[in-house]
């Protein structure tokens, strides 16, 4: 994907472009959680299969990631957006039909069309603001959160006060992606497609990312903390319910939760975009997780809101995170897509166990305690993957350091070999003077 100058107007045009698909990537996953016991009742399934509502698209984002690279250098990035985006609101209405088919069979295509976004927008952002990856990333993942809180909030309200139902209060975010294919027709003016102009070029593009103990690393921390907030999306309104708040406040309280990650989103990745390494913030990311849900486990009931407001400040450092490391640990946009893809498939694939696993934990034992310690566990695991993806280096950057030590060893060897040739013959030639 080259580097291009943009003129201001096209710009103002790319940025709103950006802002309204990026609204579009959560609204559709977490305004689910809050409606799980209208659907249970509806369609009459478990809390094992109500989890797989939130299941399946990860399963999606795991499948399609890997590859969505190389369609993108095919058949240009702009219009596989584009693409992804009508799939997207085909995904959105045929979801909100009656019937259980429907739900999971619209679940997975919106699925397909949302990994497609996640895995192309932050290398579009490193390729058309190379100098702006923080500020770009906050707006980015501001976008994404902020819808992501209101849909969670006015999803019961919607299904039950404005009669709705469901099927209405999921069905009604297909207009945010419809307006979402309108403001990205004009990029398709562009319609790019990458080319490796210089050896240089095509030598940083052959990295191997699925070979990088580096990548793998910053692969595991996207999936840690996808299956963290994956998991509150889709059960933190049953885990409050099941504490005597009812499930419009519950719905609320998930919608504090995400607002309360809001200024992070921006602040974090321009704060880690000038730091040399982001090991602190891992730290403080950590710290924050283990608190709310340590607080959701023996804190004071009187106090549950404190928790669930930290615990949406470090999801949304996670998460911060995961998006710049994709740029920060890569050396242009085609790197950074490959990463992107290799992160979210196997990240994903992780995150995908999560909500499943705690509900069948919850119907097993019949008590949320387990379940939390497993978010505890996924914290540590956060933490020691994120010390390594933190680190100040690029993917690759071993392979060609031991490349270059290995020619650097080779040519002084040869070096060597000839001073010391030299030495013998120019001993040879001098006058025995005794």
């Amino acid at each position: 994907m080259p580097n291009k100058k943009i003129v201001p107007s096209s710009l103002g045009l790319l940025l709103l472009g950006i802002i309204i698909i990026a609204a579009n990537l959560r609204a559709p996953l977490t305004s689910v959680g809050p409606l799980v016991g209208l659907i249970r009742g509806d369609v009459h399934i478990s809390n094992t299969l109500a989890g797989l509502i939130t299941t399946v698209p990860l399963l999606t984002f795991a499948l399609l990631s890997p590859l969505v690279p190389k369609l993108g250098r095919r058949y240009g990035v702009e219009l596989l957006i584009l693409f992804a985006l009508i799939f997207l609101t085909v995904g959105i209405v045929i979801r909100s039909l009656s019937g259980a088919a429907n739900l999971y069979i619209g679940t997975a295509i919106l699925g397909f069309a949302i990994a497609v976004c996640n895995v192309l927008m932050p290398s579009l952002i490193k390729r058309d603001f190379p100098n702006k990856i923080g500020a770009m990333t906050g707006v980015f993942a501001i976008s994404m959160s902020l819808s992501g809180a209101i849909a969670s909030g006015i999803s019961v309200p919607l299904a039950a006060n404005a009669g709705l139902k469901w099927q209405g209060a999921l069905g009604i975010w297909g207009i945010l992606s419809f307006v979402s294919i309108l403001c990205w027709l004009p990029q398709l003016r562009k319609h790019t497609k990458q080319t490796a102009s210089t050896s240089q070029q095509m030598a940083d593009n052959d990295v191997k990312v699925w070979r990088s103990p580096l990548a793998w690393q910053v692969t595991l921390f996207m999936g840690m903390q996808s299956m963290i907030f994956y998991v509150l999306i889709a059960w933190l309104p049953e885990i409050l319910k099941q504490q005597g708040i009812d499930s419009g406040q519950s719905g609320w309280y998930l919608s504090i939760m995400q607002l309360a990650l809001l200024p992070f989103t921006f602040i974090v990745p321009v704060i880690a975009g000038q730091m040399s390494n982001q090991r602190s913030l891992v730290f403080i990311t950590t710290i924050l997780l283990l608190t709310g849900t340590l607080g959701l486990l023996y804190g004071s009931s009187n106090i549950i809101l404190l928790w669930i407001i930290i615990l949406g400040i470090g999801g949304g450092c996670a998460f911060s995170l995961s998006m710049m490391f994709f740029g920060l640990r890569t050396k242009n946009a085609h790197q950074a897509a490959e990463l992107s893809g290799m992160a979210q498939s196997i990240g994903y694939l992780l995150a995908a166990i999560g909500p499943a696993l705690i509900g069948y934990l919850h119907d097993t034992t019949n008590s949320w305690n387990v379940p939390l310690f497993i978010l505890l566990g996924a914290s540590v695991l956060l933490f020691i993957v994120g010390l390594g993806a933190a680190r100040n280096r690029f993917v690759g950057s071993q392979a060609s350091y031991d490349e270059t030590n290995s020619s650097t060893r080779e040519f002084l060897g040869r070096n060597t070999d000839r001073n010391e040739e030299s030495e013998l013959g120019n001993s040879c030639n001098k006058p025995n003077l005794n």
